[in-house]
C-alpha cells in the first residue's frame, strides 16, 4: 500500500525555498502553489531517510577548503624565512605529485598496450621399446613403444626480473653453506609456465601403413580443460611438463605432432591485403584496430569535419571494398581477413629397430612462443598496491589539515591587519568599514536591486533572529570576507 509521506521528500525532489538574498514576497499576494510530494511505498522509508542525500554530500565538498598558499601578509608579521621554506616546500610537493601522476599514467599506458614478448620453449621428443624381437621378445606383437614429449621454457637472459647469480656474498657474512643455499633457493624460485599453459590442444596423427592394427594408429587427442573463473588451483589434467604414450607395434611409424596455441588475447592469422597495410602477419584484434587507426593517422585519411569518417585509399579499399568507412565499423569488418592461426606442427618416426637404440638421440624443436612481458606483472603489483591507496588517504587527510590550518591562518591576519588599522585611526576605520560592509550586505540581500533601497535602512537596522544578519548567507558571507582583503580599506 503506498500512503503519501510526511516531511519526508521523495529522493532527487527538493522543496523550492526561497533564498536569503531574494526579495520578500509583498504583503497580500497570491499564495505559493504547493508541489505535489511523490509516495513513497511504506517498507522504503525508513532506508530512504538513513540514506544521505546527494546534495548534502555535495554541499560538504564546497565548504572543504582546499587552498594550501599562504595568504599575503603573512611574511610581515612572522619571524624567520617559516613563509619561504613553506612555499619551497609546497612547490616541491607539486613537482613530485605531477611526476608521480605522470609515471603512474605511463605504466597504465603500457599494461593497456598488452606488449608480448618471444621465449623459445625446447620440445625433447623420444621413444623406448620393450619386448621387441631383437630384444628376445616373441614374434607374436607383443613389442611396445614408449614416446615421451617434454618441454621447457628456456631461461631469459634479457629477463630483469630473473634472479641474480648464484655467487653471491651470503657465505662471507657467516652463514651455514647448507643454510645460504636453502635460504637463497626459496627466494629465487619463482613460477615457471609449465608445457600445458602454452597449448590448449595436442594432437598426435599416425601415418597409417596398410597392414596396421586400427587401434595401434588411432588418432591421440589432449585437450585442456575449461577451468572456473575463480579457480585458485589447476588441475593435474591440465598442468604438466611431458606427455607419454605407449602401444603395440614392431614397426617404424611416422607421427605428427599438432600443438595448438593458448594465448590471451587471441592472435589471428592475417589476410594478404591486411598484412600489407599492418606489416605484420599476426595479430590480436585490438593489435588490428590500433593499426589500421594508426595507419590512417599517418596516411591522413580522416575528413576534416568527422573525424570518424575515414577515406579509404587504394589499400583500405582491398580490404572494406567501399570509398568511405566510418571507423567505429572497423572491428565488425575484419572478420573476413583474420583466421585462426595454423597449429605448429612436429613431425617425428618412432623407432623400434636395433640399430637406433644402440646410441638413441632425442628429436629436438625451439618452438617461439609469446608469453607476457615480465615486467608487466610488476607493473600491474605496483598500480594495484593497497599500500598507495591507504597513502592517498593518509596524504588526503593531511592536505585537508594543512587547508584548515591555512584557512584559520587566513582569518587570524585579516584580524591582525583589522586591529592593526584600526588601531591607526580608529574613528576613519570604524566610518569606512561600516560604509562598505553595508554596500556588501546589501548586495548580499540584493534589497538594493529588486526594491530601489527604499527599505534598506530599516531592514538593516532591524536585528534578533528574523533579521537579516542572523541568515546563513550573510553568516557566511562575512566570514568569507574577514578571510580576504578588504578593497575598500587598501588592503
Amino acid at each position: 500500500m503506498n500512503v503519501p509521506m510526511q516531511g519526508q521528500y521523495a529522493r532527487g525532489y527538493a522543496p523550492v525555498q526561497r533564498s536569503p538574498a531574494a526579495p520578500r514576497r509583498p504583503q497580500g499576494g497570491p499564495m505559493p502553489v504547493a508541489m505535489p510530494q511523490h509516495a513513497v511505498n511504506a517498507q522504503y522509508m525508513p532506508a530512504q531517510r538513513a540514506m544521505p542525500h546527494p546534495n548534502d554530500a555535495a554541499l560538504r565538498r564546497s565548504r572543504k577548503p582546499t587552498d594550501k598558499n599562504i595568504p599575503a601578509g603573512v611574511e610581515e608579521a612572522v619571524i624567520g624565512e617559516v613563509v619561504q621554506q613553506y612555499n619551497h616546500l609546497h612547490d616541491l610537493e607539486k613537482r613530485l605529485d605531477a611526476a608521480i601522476v605522470r609515471k603512474r599514467l605511463d605504466i597504465q599506458d603500457s599494461i593497456s598496450k598488452t606488449v608480448k614478448k618471444y621465449r623459445t620453449l625446447r620440445v625433447w621428443i623420444t621413444n623406448t621399446v620393450e619386448n621387441q624381437p631383437w630384444q628376445g621378445g616373441s614374434n607374436t606383437g607383443a613389442g611396445r613403444y614408449n614416446v615421451r614429449i617434454e618441454a621447457r621454457l628456456l631461461e631469459d637472459e634479457n629477463d630483469p626480473t630473473s634472479p641474480q647469480s648464484e655467487d653471491d656474498d651470503a657465505m662471507d657474512e657467516g652463514q651455514g653453506e647448507g643454510e645460504g643455499e636453502d635460504s637463497k633457493s626459496s627466494e629465487s624460485k619463482k613460477p615457471t609456465p609449465r608445457f600445458s599453459h602454452f597449448f590448449k590442444t595436442i594432437t598426435i596423427d599416425f601415418d597409417k601403413p596398410v597392414n596396421a592394427v586400427p587401434e595401434e594408429v588411432k588418432t591421440i587427442n589432449w585437450v585442456k580443460p575449461q577451468l572456473p573463473p575463480n579457480a585458485t588451483a589447476v588441475p593435474p589434467t591440465a598442468d604438466f611438463d611431458s606427455l607419454q604414450f605407449s602401444r603395440a607395434s614392431q614397426e617404424n611409424l611416422n607421427v605428427t605432432i599438432s600443438l595448438v596455441r593458448d594465448e590471451t588475447p587471441e592472435r589471428y592469422k592475417l589476410s594478404k591485403e591486411l598484412a600489407e597495410v599492418l606489416d605484420v602477419e599476426e595479430e590480436t584484434r585490438s593489435g588490428i584496430v590500433l593499426g589500421i587507426w594508426d595507419y590512417i593517422r599517418a596516411m591522413e585519411l580522416q575528413e576534416d569535419e568527422e573525424k570518424r569518417q575515414v577515406r579509404c585509399d587504394h589499400r583500405l579499399r582491398s580490404i572494406f571494398g567501399r570509398e568511405q568507412l566510418y571507423f567505429p565499423q572497423i572491428p565488425e569488418s575484419i572478420g573476413e581477413h583474420t583466421s585462426p592461426m595454423d597449429p605448429i606442427k612436429l613431425p617425428y618416426t618412432i623407432r623400434v629397430d636395433d640399430e637406433f637404440h644402440k646410441d638413441p638421440t632425442p628429436t629436438i624443436y625451439d618452438i617461439q612462443i609469446a608469453v607476457e612481458d615480465p615486467l608487466r606483472a610488476k607493473m600491474m603489483a605496483l598500480t594495484q598496491n593497497p599500500q598507495y591507496t591507504t597513502g592517498m588517504r593518509q596524504i588526503s587527510a593531511l592536505d585537508d589539515q594543512v587547508a584548515l590550518i591555512i584557512q584559520s591562518l587566513s582569518h587570524s591576519i585579516a584580524r591582525h591587519t583589522f586591529y592593526t588599522d584600526l588601531s591607526k585611526d580608529p574613528a576613519k576605520f570604524l566610518k569606512r568599514w561600516v560604509n562598505s560592509q553595508r554596500r556588501d550586505l546589501e548586495t548580499i540581500i540584493g534589497d538594493v536591486t529588486n526594491t530601489g533601497g527604499s527599505n534598506t535602512g530599516p531592514e538593516l537596522r532591524r536585528g534578533g533572529d528574523d533579521s537579516v544578519w542572523n541568515t546563513p548567507v550573510a553568516v557566511e558571507a562575512v566570514r568569507y570576507m574577514l578571510g580576504k582583503p578588504d578593497p575598500h580599506l587598501g588592503r
